[in-house]
């Protein structure tokens, strides 16, 4: 093979990595917009549950005029909530525990890419001295019989 069609198959290969890093960006950035949804629930959740008062009283009426029917429902209310709000959260660290292992992937996928620069930038860089090189030697050749000529006539 070439070192023209090694160079150009280098940065084929420095195209795809460099797709495969745009995707799994675009992919975490997906992840992260889901991360923050949950912790926004999560929170929101929380804040209800927790803004709702203590079981059994609600701020506008007195505690001595609620049936205990009623305290047992507010009771059944904030722990459904609570609840929910658990799920979320394991949900949440689920989450986060795929996003470590998209991150992951990204690094390894960005360290393959910047790899393969480098040794493209390397073949890129002997390839452009042997040209320079072979330029040279055909200026010389090209003086020699320059001189050459003037010496014989």
């Amino acid at each position: 093979m070439s070192k023209q069609n090694t160079i150009t198959s280098l940065g084929t290969l420095v195209r795809l990595r460099s797709s495969e890093v745009e995707r799994l960006q675009a992919d975490l950035a997906r992840q992260e917009a889901v991360r923050a949804r949950y912790q926004t629930s999560v929170t929101r959740l929380t804040e209800l549950a927790e803004g709702s008062g203590a079981s059994g009283q609600v701020p506008a009426r007195p505690a001595a005029a609620w049936s205990p029917a009623l305290a047992v429902n507010v009771g059944n209310y904030k722990q459904a909530v609570f609840a929910l709000a658990d799920s979320h959260r394991t949900d949440l660290h689920l989450h986060e525990a795929n996003m470590a292992v998209s991150q992951g992937k990204l690094e390894q996928a960005w360290t393959r890419r910047e790899l393969l620069g480098k040794v493209l930038a390397q073949h890129e860089s002997a390839h452009a001295r042997e040209q320079e090189r072979t330029q040279r030697k055909r200026e010389d050749d090209i003086a020699t019989q320059s001189w050459l000529a003037g010496q014989a006539g």
